[in-house]
């Protein structure tokens, strides 16, 4: 006989694969009539627009391009520094086994490395090492066995958890767009190095919809008509919605934004402004903290259950944290006489994670790539690397947490002191999401299959053996927790020692035992 259940309804946002890859993207390109012939290159900057992300059988293609920037020393001798800029196209299918048409798929991806080679005076060939790291979802709705209509003498071992169930997933389209304004006194020629990025990540939950708040970072370095080298750091807003049903306020929610076509252009010479238009896509990931009371193991002492039994895998104790971290380092470099710096890049990376008992450190560091120049508007590059480390306290246990680290630059200063010494003041924003995996135990279809075997016994001698416990004790002889408690006194039933004696009663329907 089936026995009637009361269920709840669970969403399980299940994790099917993670994958890290690199891809190298190469290309050439052909240097305009209206540019100076290259005598060799300075430096080379890159944005990552993925417009396009498919999920197949068995393989994830990313379709996107490389938006590049070409500083370069002209073979003429009245032009110095000139900048072109290129697409670099790209078409990639990357292995992912247990990838089905339909799994959702979210993609960051970062320019590792991107540099040029002069094969002559008009010809460019570019190589980019992009790491692209992946993640596959795959909803699951899964219905728990809460409690059981009429046990009548069914033990239920029960375990209150807190879990995060997922809400939902979706995406949109955000466009954005403005014109940043550079000094009234410059008329731009051309534009030699461009960096994006997406910093002030914020969101608002509201029923049905998520508000998607963020600025896009611009960094602009550009050529003047009268051969001056000037740079601009402008924000532009972007704001958007994602629609997502049943999502509300106490919600936690997930956001990953990726830029997906980009455009960057000079406005007319007396406008003194560049214009930027973006397209961004916006990934949405809601859960909702559930408190559930779950059945782990059942047995009936007077009858035979059947039942199916599968273990899920979930997350718990989801937690979106900032925090700010300065660093405060003196560096020096060589050759800095007479040189001002221009810009300075700056990529973060976090190089390794260890867990030390409750703790989690991650070993990062700073690229600072300093653009110089001299009096004659010569333009070099400098290096440097700042290791650090970041702690995240009090995690329980450290092996079973999920964390990802995004360091975003929240502001940076360097002054040139005497003798190549250089202070940086750089502002990190530490933005960490973490969580836990939990095993839960899912029982269905849960049926009688006639009495139980009954033993020629009232009660019984057992003797503790080591890793017994009373639950399953009383399963075994066909007892109860209560009964076992009640009869030997015990003060904890969480609480027994090998060894140690116990009086086994044997369950009667009646409610009545044996003692």
């Amino acid at each position: 006989m089936v026995l009637e259940t009361v269920n709840e309804n669970l969403c399980v946002n299940k994790l099917i694969a993670t994958k890290r890859d690199i891809l190298v993207i190469e290309g050439d390109m052909i240097v305009p009539d209206s540019k100076p012939d290259i005598l060799n290159t300075i430096c080379t900057s890159g944005i990552v627009c993925v417009y396009k992300k498919e999920v197949l059988d068995e393989k994830i293609r990313i379709d996107g391009n490389i938006h590049t920037c070409i500083m370069y020393l002209a073979d003429d001798t009245q032009d110095k520094v000139r900048g072109i800029n290129t697409n670099l196209d790209f078409s990639e299918v990357i292995a992912v086994p247990n990838a089905k048409d339909g799994m959702e798929c979210s993609i960051q991806t970062k320019l590792k490395s991107i540099e040029c080679k002069v094969i002559n005076g008009r010809k460019i060939g570019i190589k980019a090492t992009l790491e692209v790291d992946l993640k596959l979802y795959s909803k699951e709705e899964v219905q728990i066995v809460n409690d059981i209509q009429n046990a009548q003498g069914i033990q239920m071992k029960k375990e209150d958890l807190r879990v995060n169930s997922l809400v939902g997933m979706g995406e949109n389209k955000i466009y954005t767009k403005d014109n940043i304004s550079i000094d009234q006194v410059d008329n731009l020629a051309e534009i030699l190095k461009s960096d994006i990025s997406i910093v002030g990540k914020d969101v608002k939950v509201s029923y049905n919809k998520i508000l998607a708040k963020a600025e896009a970072r611009v960094k602009l370095m550009y050529l003047t008509e009268d051969n001056r080298i000037n740079h601009i750091d402008a924000k532009i807003p972007i704001v958007g919605f994602v629609d997502i049903p049943n999502v509300t306020e106490g919600n936690i929610c997930d956001l990953e934004y990726e830029i997906r076509n980009m455009i960057i252009k000079p406005n007319a010479p007396e406008e003194h402004s560049i214009y930027i238009e973006l397209e961004m896509g916006v990934m949405a990931i809601a859960y909702e903290e559930k408190q559930i009371n779950l059945i782990q193991d059942l047995y009936s002492p007077c009858e035979n259950l059947e039942f199916n039994k599968k273990k899920i895998t979930t997350i718990t104790n989801k937690q979106n944290q900032q925090e700010m971290k300065q660093i405060r380092e003196t560096i020096q470099l060589e050759g800095m006489e007479n040189r001002n710096i221009i810009d300075v890049d700056i990529n973060p990376n976090v190089e390794k994670r260890e867990n030390i008992g409750s703790r989690i450190v991650y070993t990062c560091n700073l690229e600072l790539n300093f653009i110089l120049s001299d009096p004659d508007m010569q333009v070099d590059i400098r290096n440097a690397k700042i290791p650090f480390e970041y702690m995240v306290d009090n995690v329980g246990d450290a092996e079973n947490v999920n964390g990802k680290l995004e360091i975003e630059i929240a502001n940076q200063d360097f002054i040139i002191q005497n003798g190549g010494m250089i202070n940086t003041n750089i502002d990190l924003l530490m933005n960490y999401d973490r969580y836990e995996n939990t095993s839960m135990n899912i029982m269905d279809e849960i049926q009688t299959n006639g009495e139980r075997e009954t033993q020629d016994y009232s009660i019984i001698l057992y003797i503790v053996k080591k890793g017994d416990t009373l639950w399953e004790i009383a399963k075994r002889f066909g007892s109860t927790v209560d009964n076992i408690v009640r009869t030997n006194g015990i003060e904890d039933e969480n609480r027994i020692n090998p060894g140690q004696k116990l009086f086994i009663p044997r369950y009667v329907k009646m409610g009545i035992s044996y003692a």
